[in-house]
């Protein structure tokens, strides 16, 4: 894709970009995420193996949370999953023995999955050199101020579409 720098001027006579800026500007980001991010997960695993996304998004959010353990339900819908298709992704997690289930005491709908010390010890180490491979690849183009702006870019389109 051959990409055009935005021109403001193309927008409705003010500063709104047109809808080939638009295009352009979406597109760009896809284009960044699908280069991008698999040099960030490439050979991360301890034994040097690559990661995929959602093995690694389960488990970083698992390893920052107090506790180490999420409704699964909720993990599902921040990693972009079905509830059929997290279970998939739990019950290969589970075999590995990264994860284990656990019921909720005072609700007995709600299945919490949590780290198991080998899932932790293993997002762990695989943590350390995603966050290596982060300070090459996104924090080293962008800078310290950049990054900052990606995550409020970021956070302002996430929040912009939560609850719909």
């Amino acid at each position: 894709m051959t990409t055009q720098p935005i021109d403001a001027a193309a927008g409705a006579g003010d500063d709104t970009p047109g809808d080939d800026d638009l295009i352009t500007a979406w597109g760009l980001v896809h284009e960044a995420m699908n280069v991008v991010q698999p040099k960030l997960l490439g050979g991360i695993t301890p034994d040097g193996k690559d990661m995929a996304g959602p093995w690694f998004e389960v488990l970083i959010r698992l390893q920052r949370t107090p506790g180490h353990r999420l409704p699964m339900s909720r993990l599902a819908r921040e990693v972009s999953l079905s509830t059929g298709g997290f279970t998939k992704l739990a019950d290969r997690l589970e075999r590995e023995g990264h994860l284990m289930r656990e019921n909720c005491s005072s609700d007995r709908r709600v299945v919490y999955a949590a780290l198991t010390e080998q899932g932790l010890d293993f997002i762990g180490r695989a943590r350390t050199r995603h966050v290596e491979r982060l300070r090459e690849h996104v924090l080293a183009p962008l800078g310290a101020e950049g990054v900052r702006r990606l995550a409020v870019i970021a956070r302002t389109l996430r929040d912009s579409s939560c609850g719909e």
